[in-house]
């Protein structure tokens, strides 16, 4: 029962996890600006009512949220390693782990 509620816990909190992660990237003077301008792009699109797949549908709504989050975080990976996004990861470890795992697909 307590690991459904985490795994529950971290599929509701994973986009404002992302969207508070993105904030947290862009105040990092390291981080090239192109990479800013990605961050707050993705920060806008998350936040924002309009979407490629709505929200409202059931799962297929969250997906095209996380495809464009994975690129994103991929290619600042790419750049500055995973380093930079564990360390300011404000989410469950669990949520950081599958983000990292499909990054390296």
């Amino acid at each position: 029962m307590v690991g459904r509620r985490r795994d529950a816990r971290a599929i509701a909190g994973f986009i404002p996890d992302c969207v508070g992660l993105f904030k947290t990237l862009m105040q990092d003077k390291q981080l090239p600006h192109r990479y800013k301008l990605k961050l707050g792009f993705m920060i806008v699109y998350l936040l924002s009512p309009i979407d490629i797949v709505p929200d409202f549908i059931p799962i297929l709504g969250m997906i095209d949220d996380s495809i464009l989050v994975v690129l994103v975080l991929k290619s600042i990976i790419k750049r500055s390693g995973e380093e930079k996004i564990i360390k300011h990861w404000p989410g469950p470890k669990s949520s950081l782990d599958m983000i990292l795992q499909l990054t390296r697909l």
